[in-house]
This record gives C-alpha cells, sequence and structure tokens, in this order.
C-alpha cells in the first residue's frame, strides 16, 4: 500500500509542477502579447508619421516648383484619393 502512496504522491508533484509552469507561461504569454500589441500601436503610428511627412515634403517640393510636373501629379492623384474617400464616407453616413 505504501507503495501506491509513495507514487501517487510522486504524480501529484509533478501535476503541481506542471501546473506552476503552465501558469508561468500563460503570464508570460500575456505579457508578451501586451508588448506585441504596444508595439504594433508603435510602428502603425511611426508610419502614420512617417506619411504625414512625405505628404509635407512632396508639398513643399511643389510649392517651390523643385521637381515640377511629376510631383504635382502625384499630390494631385493623393488629394483626388482623399476626396473620394471622404466622399464615400459621406455616402455612407447619409445612408445610416
Amino acid at each position: 500500500m505504501a507503495y501506491f502512496d509513495e507514487h501517487i504522491s510522486r504524480v501529484n508533484d509533478k501535476l503541481q509542477l506542471l501546473l506552476k509552469q503552465f501558469q508561468a507561461l500563460q503570464k508570460e504569454n500575456e505579457k508578451l502579447k501586451l508588448e506585441l500589441n504596444q508595439k504594433n500601436e508603435l510602428e502603425k503610428q511611426m508610419l502614420q508619421k512617417t506619411e504625414l511627412l512625405q505628404q509635407q515634403v512632396e508639398i513643399a517640393r511643389a510649392s517651390v516648383g523643385e521637381s515640377g510636373k511629376e510631383v504635382k501629379s502625384e499630390l494631385e492623384k493623393r488629394i483626388n484619393m482623399y476626396v473620394r474617400e471622404i466622399d464615400r464616407c459621406i455616402a455612407l453616413l447619409a445612408n445610416q
């Protein structure tokens, strides 16, 4: 009988160790998920800032006539894209 009690005790100890390891891994997983979300948000902000700075550079170049028709054409395309997007949003809001 003592053999079974000892065996059950060892299994129980191993099970407790596995549970502790599992809980530690869950905590680490949550921490890593949070860190990943923060990094993704930071990346998104940086991309938005980069795009904004690129637009400002294009506007500055167009205003001083540095690159001529090519930049102006690209700027017009981008403005037209924004206008279409605004029109689409207005249409969606009007349908609600």
